[in-house]
């Protein structure tokens, strides 16, 4: 009977050692989190923070996961052992054990056409799936097996804002506005940690996370990191890092179904509607209508 139990206690202490943290993360006082809803600029942003941190040795995706950890590829025991204090990456929905943040929001209409190719990457989605059929599932929140519990793009960016935004502890940044100058978004990220901001240390974190960069370090490195080394090596994880590519990317129907959705929010954030400009796409040959059975897909 005891040898039976010694062996249950070894099987338990392998699991918590295996198991993600995710939400059952252990958050200490001193933790700094980098939180945004997927595909919305993280990545990028954890790249510039890392450079910004660290000025000796360049961050890398070889690297990045032992400066800034994601919650999700790691056991809380692992990420226990992170110097503190900690940041950290998240996609969670508001957790009010989070009490540092800084938090990032895209466009919804490039975020679903980013995550549309990620899906296709990460084998989640068939290649040659329509955008039209897939949005249905990004506007119910319900793009892959892990993200369903971060909820549709609308909740989540209103869970934050609404019971976090405008707190000293909150620093709110625009994907956007991060493209159209990251150094004086950075800027404000590295007085929010209270790290120095230089213009030479600045422009040292932004050169070496650029789009070029970046792409640079997936060619070489993709196999190794966590977040790629098991998803199709034909398809980039750094794309465009453009704003603005679902004006081409979403059809007419994709575009009004996310706007009607989201608009108001969209408005307040900065984004501009486009429901009745002439770019909107006529629709397409043989388009299926959005409101399709998840069964579908």
């Amino acid at each position: 009977m005891a040898k039976i139990l010694d062996l249950a206690a070894e099987a338990a202490r392998i699991l918590l050692q295996r198991k993600e943290a995710g939400r059952a993360l252990t958050v200490l006082p001193d933790d700094v989190f980098l939180v945004s809803y997927p595909r919305s600029g993280n990545t990028w942003t954890r790249f510039l923070i890392a450079q910004l941190l660290n000025d000796h040795e360049p961050a890398t995706f070889a690297n990045i996961e032992s400066r800034i950890p994601e919650i999700y590829l790691f056991s809380d025991r692992i990420l226990l052992d992170v110097p503190r204090p900690r940041v950290l990456k998240s996609h969670e929905c508001f957790d009010p054990r989070y009490k540092r943040v800084v938090h990032i929001v895209r466009d919804p209409r490039d975020v679903a056409v980013s995550h549309y190719h990620y899906s296709i990457k990460r084998r989640t989605l068939a290649e040659g799936c329509p955008i039209e059929r897939y949005l249905p599932r990004f506007l119910a929140g319900n793009v892959t097996r892990t993200m369903e519990s971060y909820g549709c793009w609308g909740d989540h960016v209103r869970s934050w804002l609404a019971l976090r935004g405008g707190h000293d502890d909150f620093l709110a940044l625009r994907y956007e506005d991060l493209l159209e100058n990251a150094e004086r978004e950075l800027r404000k990220v590295a007085t929010f940690l209270g790290v120095d901001s230089s213009p030479e240390r600045l422009s040292r974190a932004v050169d070496l996370s650029s789009s070029v960069h970046m792409r640079k370090l997936e060619k070489e490195q993709s196999k190794e990191w966590k977040l790629t080394k098991g998803t199709r090596q034909d398809c980039p994880f750094i794309r465009s890092a453009t704003s603005g590519a679902w004006k081409s990317a979403l059809p007419r129907e994709c575009i009004l179904a996310i706007e009607s959705a989201w608009g108001p929010l969209m408005q307040s954030l900065g984004y501009e509607l486009a429901t009745t400009a002439s770019h909107l796409r006529e629709r397409p040959t043989g388009f299926r209508k959005i409101a399709q059975p998840a069964s579908e897909f």
